[in-house]
């Protein structure tokens, strides 16, 4: 298993849909475009008592963002990270780098719901507030590996895992915005590769989405090379989703795409592949500090008018659009059955994300 920040992606002109309108506004040439235009400067905030967590910033655009945001001096500045030993090197390069002293590392593990679920808790005992979440931990998968939860890797890890996070630590997110009459921001990192998803239709119309991806028959090798444009499909349902169960809420959920962006993890792959990385990254990439700034601008960013970030998808410092499906009436038929699955199976999890369902959301507005 390759382990990558967020913002890779297969690209890959093979990477073509095979449901009706996948693909949307965003081929090729669009790719191209978005990827040559100047990347603006990181948008700023006073974050002074403010508390900023983001998962996976031990390393690649995550990383980058944290130190933005440690410039911005917030109380504090959480780290959520697998490794313990790469979280720690990353907190003394945040220090050594941005001379920020209060970045705190916590450990949870996306490929184990226990890990998750004892993180939330953690955090639930914390009693702090919770300003800012910026979902940011990812993998890229090839072939088929199940959890010991028996998923998929990279359905739990950048799907479930991200959901169930998200939503265990929403109570206090709305916590803090009651207190501190604030607009918290919970951003999750996709990519525009999500307009090149290859979920079978019949996938798409059957009543079990989730599960159909996650089983052993479904994830033959050929679908797992598009596992990763999937999962960030299903990232974008699942943003959209919770913004419009929140609707009258003070937070203000979005997605956030990096764009192809420059990354040291990505030499681990295959010879072949990694020698066409190197040459598209000199042609088109931008650095891993670009890509930090677009996680910044989704969780700081378009402060004179917030109410346009709700349910929005951001590129390149703002307000874009997802592909045509994701946004068109037949993905919202999608979106809304895959909602119900996934809470059918994070209840059976933790039984507190229905408490938190009941409590907090409401239903959509047709």
């Amino acid at each position: 298993m390759v382990r990558l920040p967020q913002g890779y992606a297969p690209y890959s002109t093979s990477s073509l849909p095979t449901h009706p309108g996948l693909m949307g506004k965003f081929g090729l040439w669009t790719f191209l475009r978005e990827q040559l235009k100047a990347v603006p400067p990181v948008a700023e905030a006073d974050l002074k008592g403010k508390t900023v967590m983001v998962t996976g910033a031990n390393t690649g655009l995550a990383f980058e963002a944290t130190k933005h945001f440690a410039r911005m001096n917030p109380a504090r500045l959480i780290i959520a990270a697998r490794n313990k030993a790469k979280g720690e090197a990353a907190i003394a390069k945040l220090q050594n780098e941005t001379g920020y002293q209060s970045a705190e590392l916590w450990i949870v593990d996306l490929s184990q719901f226990s890990s998750v679920v004892s993180f939330a808790d953690r955090f639930e005992q914390d009693g702090g507030r919770l300003d800012i979440l910026v979902e940011s931990a990812a993998v890229i998968q090839h072939t088929y590996q199940p959890t010991a939860d028996g998923w998929e890797t990279t359905l739990q890890v950048n799907c479930l895992s991200l959901a169930l996070l998200a939503l265990r630590l929403l109570p206090s997110m709305i916590r803090t915005a009651e207190e501190y009459n604030t607009h918290p921001r919970l951003v999750v990192v996709t990519s525009e590769v999500h307009s090149w998803s290859k979920i079978d239709k019949r996938v798409l119309d059957g009543d079990e989405i989730l599960k159909t991806l996650g089983s052993k028959e479904y994830c033959t090798p050929a679908k797992m090379a598009e596992r990763y444009n999937d999962s960030k499909l299903l990232n974008v349902f699942f943003y959209q989703a919770l913004n419009e169960r929140l609707a009258g809420s003070p937070i203000i959920v979005n997605g956030v795409n990096p764009g192809y962006c420059i990354s040291e993890l990505r030499r681990s792959l295959p010879p072949v592949y990694a020698a066409v990385d190197r040459v598209m990254e000199k042609i088109l990439a931008r650095t891993t500090e670009e890509g930090g700034r677009q996680l910044v601008y989704a969780a700081v960013g378009g402060a004179e008018d917030e109410d346009k970030l709700r349910g929005a998808y951001i590129s390149t410092a703002r307000v874009a659009e997802a592909s045509d499906f994701a946004i068109g009436p037949e993905g919202k038929v999608v979106q809304n059955k895959l909602w119900d699955e996934m809470l059918e199976i994070l209840t059976k999890i933790d039984p507190r994300v229905q408490h938190v369902v009941d409590t907090y959301l409401s239903a959509p507005v047709p």
